[in-house]
């Protein structure tokens, strides 16, 4: 394996990180097909879900994993695009394309350590079975709806269908806390 430093390493990091820019210029289908007017990127979604997790105070949970979780957990769809439920493309075949995508960014890093654990962190997301996992997934869908009573408050717009497809799947108590709220100032129209 070559060396961190060396012409080869840095090429694969370059290379990466080209695709990881894809990341900040791909807006989110979902506010795209609601005729959001600049929506957010898929960049911009996963950093506001790192400082999430930044935010949770849980000492049950590995909070630094949760943070690297939350900002990786969308990285295939650098290559395969943020595909929704609305696509036509089955829960199989998005996960199998986005298994690609995550094995080519395993490549194009030349399968390092730090790849590895790129891929691990999006494999233990895509699992959704540890504590660590869920709490990311929750962090999600609330940061979806965070945006959402955003973009309803700034658009002048109704997006109920974000919320609704969002009820009662919250796991963590204190992301239910911030849904509670979120709902609150949705609900009275409180600026933010």
């Amino acid at each position: 394996m070559a060396s961190s430093f060396s012409p080869s390493a840095a090429s694969s990091v370059v290379s990466f990180l080209s695709i990881v820019e894809k990341l900040k210029r791909t807006k989110r289908t979902g506010w795209i097909n609601n005729g959001i007017k600049g929506p957010e990127s898929i960049a911009d979604h996963m950093y506001r879900m790192g400082i999430m997790a930044m935010l949770v105070d849980d000492p049950a949970l590995d909070r630094n994993k949760c943070i690297k979780m939350a900002i990786v957990h969308d990285l295939a769809e650098a290559l395969v695009g943020d595909i929704t439920p609305y696509d036509g493309v089955s829960k199989e075949q998005k996960r199998a394309l986005e298994q690609s995508g995550m094995q080519q960014i395993v490549e194009t890093l030349g399968n390092t350590a730090q790849a590895q654990e790129i891929a691990a962190l999006w494999q233990e997301y895509e699992d959704d079975v540890t504590d660590e996992a869920h709490l990311v997934h929750d962090l999600d869908k609330c940061e979806m709806i965070q945006q959402a009573m955003e973009y309803e408050h700034s658009d002048q717009t109704q997006l109920e269908s974000f919320f609704a497809s969002t009820r009662g799947i919250f796991r963590h108590p204190q992301v239910q806390s911030w849904v509670d709220e979120i709902q609150r100032r949705r609900l009275t129209k409180i600026p933010q």
